[in-house]
């Protein structure tokens, strides 16, 4: 059964008499995210001893974050720097390994509402107004601004001189990464009933991967558009347009020519990014990112359970449900350990192997709504108030 929790993140749009879900405002989403989940309170946390030591290298509070809007931005990583951006229009770069500000530019115009991301020598973000803005990755210069069909919510990316756009309609564009121009665009009708937010495209080769709102992960050809591919998640069943939703929100994370990849009352699974072809599935509902490791594949589901599969087969390894209800986070893996985040702002390690947790640390009173990122032996962590922290296990 979906919880009020969940429910108060999806959108209820009518189509035929909006136009377009941009009409739904990020005052009413935020509201509903807000809503305390009454079938479930989330438990308590468990005292245990740590076993690890972590230490913090820089923390400091950029910009204005998200606050209570249900936007998900995202730092990316590009070379030795971090690329951060909030609502108010303000991107920044930082130094991986200090804090250092490197640049920071500012369009209050620019209502901020997907990414970074990074490609071909350039940082892009989204915005509610259907806007994609593009800055130099060295110097934060602004080089184009392109028109897209509706409010972006994923980080757009690039390769290859393409800049792939995913947007809340349904659509996938193919942008000029030099000058913003239209090159190509992939267009699927989504449901009435939704999840708030879309499916970071992932580039691999000469292939997009995205997922949709339909359940569907497609394969797309980089430079036309073309479809290669498509390999359906999750079958619709109920009799509502709630229990029949099945929505591939979070982004592929493709290794080693597969796909691993979750939806929201679906499955998580991994698909052949060769062919499309399932290799395994399981029953598990989750809207967050997969991550993987050469061993396993980790996942948080919709309850806060965290999973870890075996990453050839899918079998579970361990799960670890002392988080449940916590809105955590879809995990990031470094070195021995897996991290969360919740909604009280603390980071929750685990180890990998048994799915014990060994640390726990607070960030921020703030909660974090987003996976930590993990660059060499740094994790990087950030808060919905816009706190972004280094730290390093030892």
């Amino acid at each position: 059964m979906m919880t009020v929790r969940a429910f108060g993140a999806l959108i209820l749009v009518g189509l035929a008499a909006c136009g377009s879900i941009t009409a739904v405002k990020d005052s009413v989403t935020g509201l509903l995210k807000q809503e305390e989940d009454n079938s479930i309170p989330p438990v308590d946390l468990i005292d245990f001893e740590p076993t690890i030591q972590v230490v913090k290298i820089w923390s400091d509070r950029f910009g204005k974050g998200v606050d209570n809007l249900f936007i998900q931005l995202i730092p990316a990583a590009y070379k030795s720097a971090i690329y951060t951006a909030d609502r108010d229009g303000r991107m920044i770069a930082l130094s991986i390994e200090t804090g250092e500000q490197l640049w920071l530019e500012r369009n209050k115009k620019q209502r901020i509402s997907g990414g970074p991301g990074v490609g071909d020598g350039l940082v892009f973000v989204g915005t509610s107004d259907a806007e994609v803005v593009a800055r130099d990755v060295e110097t934060g210069e602004e080089k184009w601004i392109a028109h897209v069909s509706s409010e972006v919510l994923a980080a757009p990316r690039a390769a290859d001189g393409t800049v792939v756009v995913r947007t809340g309609d349904g659509k996938l564009f193919g942008l000029d990464s030099q000058t913003g121009n239209r090159k190509w665009v992939y267009d699927r009708t989504i449901p009435v009933l939704t999840l708030r937010g879309t499916s970071a495209p992932v580039i691999y080769g000469q292939m997009v991967i995205a997922g949709f709102d339909n359940g569907r992960l497609v394969a797309l050809d980089l430079a036309t558009g073309k479809q290669e591919w498509e390999t359906r998640l999750g079958i619709p069943s109920g009799r509502s347009d709630l229990e029949r939703m099945v929505d591939v929100d979070s982004e592929p994370t493709v290794v080693d020519e597969t796909a691993y990849v979750a939806s929201f009352q679906g499955n998580v699974a991994a698909v052949s990014v060769v062919n499309g072809q399932m290799e395994w599935t399981r029953e598990i509902s989750s809207h967050s990112k997969v991550a993987v490791d050469e061993l396993h594949a980790y996942v948080t589901d919709e309850f806060g359970t965290v999973w870890a599969l075996e990453r050839n087969t899918g079998v579970s390894i361990w799960k670890q449900e002392g988080l449940k209800a916590r809105r955590v986070t879809g995990p990031a893996v470094i070195g021995d350990y897996v991290v969360v985040g919740d909604f009280e702002g603390y980071l929750h390690w685990i180890d990998r192997n048994t799915g014990e947790f060994v640390h726990r640390l607070r960030l921020d009173k703030k909660r974090i709504l987003v996976p930590c990122r993990t660059v060499g032996n740094v994790l990087l962590a950030f808060s919905s108030s816009g706190v972004l922290a280094a730290f390093r296990p030892e």
